[in-house]
C-alpha cells in the first residue's frame, strides 16, 4: 500500500516552504522569506529524523526566527541599496514612480498611496491631497515616502 503525503512530514514542510518563498516575491517587506527557510529546515530535519509535530513546530519557529534575525539586515545590506549610498543604489520597483493619493495627509500625519493596485501606507513633508499624483522617492519596508509631483 502506498503512503499518502500526509504521512511524509518533510514533503509538508518542503511544500509550506516553497509557498512561503513565493509568496515573498509579491508581498513586499523580505520577512516571509525566513519563514520558508525555517519550513525547509524543519523539512530536513523530518527527513533524517522522526520527531513529533510539537518539536517540528519549535524548530520550525525558533529557526524561522533566528534566521530573521541574524541573517535579514546582511542580506538586505547586500542586495538593497543604503540610504547612505545612493550612488550605487540598485534600482527598485518603487522609488521615482508614480502613485495616487488615497487622502489628505501631510508633515503632521501619515497617509496612504495607491501604486500598482495596492494601498501603501505613506509619510510626507508636504502636504498632499486627495486623488494628487506623488513621486516616491523611498521606501522604508512597508511605507513610501512620497512628495508631491511637481
Amino acid at each position: 500500500m502506498s503512503e499518502s503525503i500526509f504521512s511524509r512530514p518533510e514533503l509538508i514542510w518542503f511544500i509550506i516552504g516553497l509557498v512561503l518563498l513565493l509568496l515573498e516575491l509579491i508581498m513586499p517587506g523580505f520577512v516571509i522569506f525566513f519563514f520558508g527557510v525555517g519550513a525547509w529546515i524543519t523539512a530536513l530535519l523530518c527527513l533524517f529524523t522522526d520527531p513529533g509535530i510539537n518539536v517540528q513546530v519549535i524548530v520550525f519557529a525558533v529557526t524561522s526566527v533566528i534566521a530573521l534575525l541574524v541573517f535579514r539586515k546582511m542580506i538586505q545590506n547586500k542586495f538593497i541599496y543604503s540610504k547612505n549610498d545612493r550612488s550605487e543604489a540598485v534600482e527598485d520597483e518603487f522609488t521615482g514612480k508614480e502613485a495616487v493619493s488615497a487622502g489628505d495627509f501631510g508633515a503632521d500625519r501619515r497617509g496612504k498611496v495607491e501604486f500598482k493596485g495596492t494601498q501603501w501606507n505613506a509619510e510626507s513633508e508636504s502636504d498632499i491631497k486627495a486623488g494628487q499624483t506623488v513621486i516616491i522617492i523611498e521606501k522604508e519596508n512597508f511605507k513610501l515616502i512620497v512628495e508631491p509631483k511637481k
